[in-house]
């Protein structure tokens, strides 16, 4: 049984934290086995900022794919956490950056990727990707099942 004691938002009625800075993600631990590393996914379908010149909406759907080494991330952490860029202003490529190296900096994964699929913004996508190197020999990455943008055809 992990010991939830140190975790102050797992449980608990929490505020949205007004910036991503914030934001706190907490830990748990984690008993790597033998073998390749397993990967995690944390997709997030409908995550939202705003645009730091208009203040209008962005939305993407983020991918984030990371082999854990001794830490998890708490999920609720990181639901607050990407909840919490709604009120952030910051480019498509800040946002989805920022996002990835928060993560690696709370658990010290043996590797990250990170995939954030903008929608278009004056009518073009941006497609951001950031990963903290190649990925562990022997794992299984699937694709992380975003299609391209389209538009309607």
């Amino acid at each position: 049984m992990i010991d939830t004691k140190t975790l102050t938002q797992l449980g608990a009625h929490v505020e949205t934290p007004q910036s991503p800075d914030a934001a706190i993600l907490e830990t748990v631990p984690f008993a790597r086995a033998d073998g390749p590393p397993a990967i995690v996914r944390f997709t997030c379908p409908e995550f939202t900022s705003l645009c730091p010149v208009t203040g209008q909406p962005d939305f993407a759907h983020i991918v984030i794919d990371y082999a854990p080494d001794a830490l998890l991330v708490e999920s609720k952490s990181l639901k607050l956490f990407m909840t919490s860029f709604r009120n952030h202003g910051a480019f498509h490529e800040e946002c989805t950056v920022m996002i990835g190296r928060r993560i690696v900096a709370a658990t010290k994964p043996l590797w990250l990727r990170i995939g954030g699929y903008w929608y278009p913004r004056g009518g073009i996508p941006i497609d951001v990707f950031w990963q903290t190197g190649a990925p562990p020999e022997g794992v299984w990455l699937p694709d992380t099942g975003v299609a391209p943008y389209r538009g309607r055809g």
